[in-house]
């Protein structure tokens, strides 16, 4: 059992804190996809802080992989359950779920905007708060083939994660510890979320 003990002796806190961090964030972010409750951006700025702290090669490079395979994988297992449940009589809990998170309004100028410029609207809104579902249903009710949903979401999901992994550098970098960044990351990306409804709600009232 010497073996065990001089691996023990040799593992660092920063190999095991990777060891349990990028399977969670994987599957957070997979989670997050599939079901919008998860603040996914946060998350992504939140390991950004933390791989920004450390000292191991290719973290940050293993954040950016790790978020975007993930979001990429929720995205189009999400949209292959839509597509069963159009092609169902009975449709389905997932394709309810994601028409319940697509008002009407916002689904009307999804499919505008998809109309007008087809796959680029995948990667814009995977960068707008709330954006993604009402375009993901647009491009059901288009009846959209998987693959093409796929190479449009793909870009998508690579600029997503190099954005909140940009705010999570920023966040990162403004301060000595990583508890402060990751502080700072969360934030930013709360305030992101939320101006663009409140801008919205100002233009409405005005």
């Amino acid at each position: 059992m010497s073996w065990i003990a001089a691996a023990t002796a040799t593992t660092s806190p920063e190999s095991a804190q990777q060891a349990i961090g990028y399977p969670s964030l994987f599957l957070l972010v997979l989670f997050g996809a599939l079901v919008p409750v998860i603040p996914t951006g946060a998350l992504v700025s939140s390991a950004a802080v933390v791989a920004f702290h450390q000292t191991a090669p290719f973290a940050m490079a293993l954040v950016f992989v790790t978020a975007s395979l993930a979001a990429f994988l929720g995205d189009v297992a999400l949209y292959w359950l839509g597509r069963r449940g159009m092609g169902s009589k009975n449709g389905s809990r997932w394709l309810e779920a994601i028409r319940a998170r697509a008002p009407e309004e916002r689904l009307e100028q999804a499919q505008k905007k998809l109309a007008d410029h087809g796959v680029t609207v995948l990667v814009l809104s995977r960068m707008v708060p709330a954006g993604r579902i009402p375009v993901m249903l647009a491009c059901l009710l288009a009846e959209w083939p998987i693959r093409r949903f796929a190479r449009g979401n793909a870009p998508a999901c690579l600029a997503w994660a190099l954005t909140y992994q940009l705010i999570g550098i920023l966040g990162g970098s403004l301060f000595p510890e990583p508890w402060e960044g990751v502080v700072a990351a969360v934030v930013l990306t709360v305030v992101i979320s939320v101006a663009p409804s409140l801008w919205r709600r100002v233009r409405a009232a005005g």
